[in-house]
């Protein structure tokens, strides 16, 4: 990360390591200014061509930049009665207004992060959110100044918005325990902290997943290429395994999101041993795939998504991760689920736990939302829950233990689809959360959900259901055999909600297109084992209508309270 600063697409990256912005006069100094400026006026003349004619009459952007820097650091240095007499007479007040609120929008609709060296600043660990604070702050004092001084008085009201960056981070180059064909990653940094200016709001073009993750037949690692000042690497733990996340940073907003969804790895976790987990994301090989290959010589599981817009999508990259975890939880003997548990605490001492499996929108997330809202309630299904505890969200595996079923997750976090949730338990972790295209259809909240111990830990099994979208009933129903309610996990049935490009009733083998599909013998002898010792050890096995799919969604907390009655009698 060599360049002081960089202006994507989408994405800036300004690197505080290599220019620390001590006042305003010396933003507008930079290059990183010119750059930007540049930029604005090259998209202004798509949007609006007659002011940007205005703005430039006839001159060129390389003309026009140097004088509207001129115009800049004018603002920031004379006084009003200065400013009058030498800049105004010449320009349109309000016509200048309006470019200075428009290029402040501008910079805000970019997704911005700041990054600071570990190896050339040791201090950084200590102070990268001091740094980035005063970063913020003179980007709004610039912006305030300009606005104030152009419309003659001062605000009557302010807002103090993240007008610098959405978040920050350390980076370091750790010494990794590297595999034989894998030390050119070496060359990347790692990120070692990472600071959200929460709530954050990214808005992506693409907004849903397509397609599944195929194998290949060539380790993507061997014709990687990059170079290490465009590359990041997100070390993190996906439950007891360690993936290293690799990202373009014009992917910079889907890496740095992941800090609310995964445990980061510490540089003397990385020393000790190789990575389980390989994720090239962003990869620029021309090949608009999602892949994965196993290095079996090494047991490193290795995952590539090509650089593409559609990658932009979250789903692409936590998906990638969550892939490469189950292919390999499967090879060591443990059955990953598509799904979610719960711990529920009530108040005459007795804990159960509750796992349902469903691919995506099928209810799972929605259902644990509506028995914490039942719980809130005072009622009779509340008055008896002391506490909900969330071990899962998303992804899962279950092992036999001794000769008993315990269940592990994956993420400290959620990818929660924003709009099947009620208001109260969508806004609730707001000041902590990343918002993926609040204002469209299949809208998510990532969001922080419980701790690394937690989900590493092996909980119990209590009931087991399938989360069931697609048929008008409420309740529960169960499962009295194994053979009665096979089909029922293995077709994976859900009606599709818009998250990916699936249209209608759907079906995807044990509802988990990410490992369980492309491994089927494997799953099925896993399932078989796992699910005989669910019958052998007595656990409640069934599905739970949650209509999400049908036009009574509202009847999810009709089944959710049925559900609750039946967890209390266990």
């Amino acid at each position: 990360m060599k360049h002081a600063f960089y202006m994507g697409n989408k994405t800036v990256v300004i690197n505080l390591s290599g220019q620390f912005y001590q006042t305003a006069e010396e933003i507008v100094a930079s290059q990183g200014f010119s750059v930007f400026l540049k930029r604005y006026f090259q998209e202004l003349a798509v949007r609006d061509i007659r002011v940007f004619r205005w703005l430039t009459n006839g001159r060129s952007l390389d003309e026009m930049v140097p004088s509207v820097i001129t115009i800049a650091k004018q603002l920031l240095v004379l006084s009003e009665v200065e400013i009058s007499k030498t800049i105004l007479n010449k320009l349109d007040r309000i016509k200048t207004l309006y470019i200075v609120e428009d290029a402040y929008n501008y910079w805000r609709s970019k997704q911005r992060f700041s990054v600071v060296n570990g190896n050339t600043l040791p201090t950084a660990v200590n102070n990268f959110i001091d740094m980035d604070t005063h970063y913020n702050q003179l980007i709004l004092q610039l912006y305030r100044n300009c606005e104030e001084k152009l419309q003659g008085r001062s605000n009557k009201v302010y807002r103090q918005m993240h007008s610098g960056t959405n978040a920050s981070c350390v980076i370091s180059n750790y010494k990794w325990k590297t595999a034989p064909g894998y030390g050119h990653l070496r060359n990347i940094p790692f990120i070692i902290r990472v600071m959200l200016r929460t709530p954050i709001l990214f808005h992506f073009e693409s907004n849903k997943r397509e397609g599944s993750f195929v194998e290949v037949e060539d380790n993507p690692v061997t014709s990687f290429q990059y170079n290490n000042k465009d590359w990041l690497c997100m070390p993190l733990k996906v439950n007891d395994l360690l993936c290293y996340t690799y990202f373009h940073k014009d992917y910079m907003a889907n890496g740095v999101s992941l800090a609310n969804l995964f445990e980061l790895a510490d540089e003397e976790e990385c020393h000790s041993r190789k990575p389980d987990l390989i994720v090239l994301f962003g990869n620029q090989d021309d090949k608009e795939q999602c892949g994965f290959y196993h290095d079996q010589k090494n047991d490193i599981w290795i995952g590539s998504v090509s650089d593409h817009w559609r990658a932009e999508y979250f789903g692409y990259i936590k998906k990638a991760i969550l892939t490469l975890h189950n292919l390999c939880k499967m090879s060591r003997g443990a059955l990953p689920i598509h799904g979610s548990m719960m711990e529920i605490y009530f108040r005459d001492g007795s804990r159960k736990s509750l796992i349902l499996i469903g691919d995506s929108g099928a209810g799972k997330s929605e259902s644990i939302e509506a028995i914490r809202h039942l719980s809130a309630l005072k009622k009779k299904e509340g008055k008896s829950i002391k506490r909900i505890e969330v071990v899962f969200d998303d992804m899962g595996s279950l092992k036999i233990s001794g000769n008993k079923v315990v269940a592990n997750g994956t993420e400290t976090g959620a990818f929660v689809r924003l709009d099947d949730l009620s208001n109260a338990s969508a806004y609730q972790d707001m000041e902590r959360s990343v918002f993926i295209n609040p204002e469209k259809e299949n809208a998510r909240v990532i969001l922080p959900v419980t701790n690394y111990e937690s989900v590493c830990a092996d909980h119990q099994v209590d009931m087991v259901l399938y989360a069931n979208n697609y048929e008008e009933k409420t309740g529960v129903e169960r499962f009295e055999s194994y053979e009665q309610g096979r089909q029922v996990f293995i077709d994976g049935k859900r009606m599709a909600m818009n998250t990916t490009q699936e249209k209608g009733l759907s079906s995807t083998y044990f509802a988990n297109p990410f490992g369980p599909m492309q491994k089927q013998p494997l799953c099925q002898k896993l399932m078989d084992q796992i699910f005989a010792q669910l019958y052998a050890n007595g656990v409640f096995v069934g599905q739970l209508f949650t209509n999400l799919g049908t036009e009574h969604k509202d009847k999810i907390e009709e089944s959710a309270s049925e559900l609750l009655d039946l967890l209390k009698k266990l």
